[in-house]
């Protein structure tokens, strides 16, 4: 006998299928007949709509990126004047000052290293946080922490809070996609729902191990032909009925279905915006991909922008798993950048002259930063103490540093941000209060920023 249970199973749907498992175990949903990822109002007007995130997985040095130390330059060999944490990841020896040149850069004056010329370039548009600072200096700890707000449980990531408060614009792609996601330090759990519906999951298109080019949405293609699949969604649709006929409401089913439907619109919308063959040669170049060194994340930085157009409400892009510079700093500091400086200046660049910029907020940086002492003779060590993060666009103060480490760039000293301080002024750009934005689960009310967070009204334009 062919159950509702069973054709739930078997149905060829894409890939959503694949999702089936996970979502039958779901025991929240919105409520009957509710389309979970349907545009919600925010709790206040907002001046961003969406979010790019450009992960530097490994912990970018900050000293040798955004933050100058004229004292570290001088000072160089020489023992660290003041106590280290007490907690590191390893020992590390004497000052170790920066190989790179830094200047000052555009009408605000800020500083940027040479390895970042084209960022450099748009300066002005940026808000650098110099006061950042973490609770674990280990990476996989560090990278749940800036994903999802906790260390040490699976809990929601930045984009399934965000999507689960306020839905998505485009009914016909995922509300969160990630692309290239990281492999590894938690891997999936730094995008995933938890113990949310799993409608607000993060969508991965390829990950670490593959290369941008061949990174697509999965299974977007059934074997069904689409007539086959619309038959067999109405065919579910119809057993539904039936049921809560008799048996009443059931929301968890309706959240489930909701994946299906979603997997059957994207499979008409998703293989025409995943094609940047209608790029003008112009902006493929602008984002690098006319070049070997910066073509892999030149496209991830493209395709974030396509994604961002068409409404997808939260966009990861990695570099991964590259800024872990515990020795050969000198080489991997300029190889890395090399990689992404130009696609990160063309992001902003494009989004700016499309007008996206005034409603996406770009967000750049890594789980934490490096120590300004030496690991080896040209290393350094995870540093959760003191780091840089920067931000672009809606509602952010453009030209402007926030922010200051100690003289040697060690530990966040003047108006310290904490991770848990960023997802609050990451909310409230978005017009979510982040002490109401909760999702109750065993019997407890959760947040994305726990007990804690405060948002940074200085950064505020």
């Amino acid at each position: 006998m062919l159950t509702r249970r069973r054709m739930l199973q078997s149905s060829a749907l894409g890939f959503a299928n694949l999702a089936l498992a996970g979502l039958l175990s779901e025991s929240r949903a919105q409520p009957v007949g509710a389309n979970p990822l349907a545009p919600r109002a925010p709790h206040f007007p907002a001046k961003a709509k969406r979010v790019i995130f450009l992960f530097m997985h490994g912990g970018p040095s900050q000293v040798d990126t955004f933050d100058y130390k004229p004292l570290l330059q001088r000072d160089d060999g020489r023992p660290l004047p003041f106590a280290r944490p007490r907690v590191v990841s390893s020992v590390t020896g004497n000052l170790l000052k920066s190989p790179f040149r830094f200047a000052q850069h555009g009408q605000s004056g800020q500083w940027v290293s040479e390895v970042f010329p084209h960022v450099a370039s748009c300066v002005d548009d940026l808000c650098i946080i110099r006061s950042m600072h973490g609770s674990n200096s280990r990476h996989g700890g560090a990278l749940l922490e800036l994903h999802t707000g906790s260390d040490t449980f699976v809990r929601p990531a930045m984009g399934s809070w965000i999507t689960y408060g306020l839905g998505t614009e485009n009914q016909n792609l995922p509300g969160f996609i990630t692309i290239c996601p990281t492999l590894t330090h938690g891997g999936v759990n730094n995008y995933a729902s938890a113990f949310m519906p799993a409608i607000y999951h993060g969508t991965p298109i390829g990950n670490a191990a593959t290369s941008s080019e061949r990174a697509t949405i999965p299974f977007i293609a059934g074997p069904t032909p689409r007539g086959i699949q619309r038959m067999e969604l109405d065919f579910l649709a119809e057993m539904n009925r039936e049921r809560l006929n008799h048996t009443g409401p059931d929301a968890a089913l309706e959240s489930r279905i909701a994946s299906f439907e979603l997997a059957f619109r994207m499979q008409a919308a998703a293989p025409e915006l995943q094609d940047i063959s209608s790029e003008s040669r112009e902006t493929q170049s602008l984002y690098g991909l006319d070049q070997d060194r910066t073509r892999n994340f030149g496209r991830q930085c493209l395709m974030a922008r396509r994604f961002a157009e068409r409404g997808v409400r939260f966009i990861q892009v990695t570099h991964s798993y590259k800024w872990d510079q515990h020795d050969q700093l000198h080489r991997d500091v300029a190889n890395n950048a090399l990689e992404v400086d130009k696609p990160i200046a063309g992001l902003i660049k494009d989004l700016k002259r499309r007008g996206l910029l005034e409603d996406t907020l770009v967000v750049w940086g890594g789980e934490f930063g490096r120590t300004p002492t030496a690991q080896g003779r040209d290393g350094r060590d995870h540093n959760p103490q003191g780091f840089t993060m920067w931000l672009a666009g809606a509602g952010i103060k453009p030209g402007l540093a926030y922010g200051a480490t100690d003289d040697y760039g060690y530990y966040a000293q003047d108006d310290k941000v904490h991770f848990h301080d960023l997802h609050a002024t990451i909310l409230h750009l978005l017009g979510l209060d982040h002490e109401r934005l909760t999702f109750r689960y065993a019997g407890r009310d959760f947040r994305l920023t726990d007990v804690s967070g405060e948002v940074v009204n200085g950064i505020l334009a």
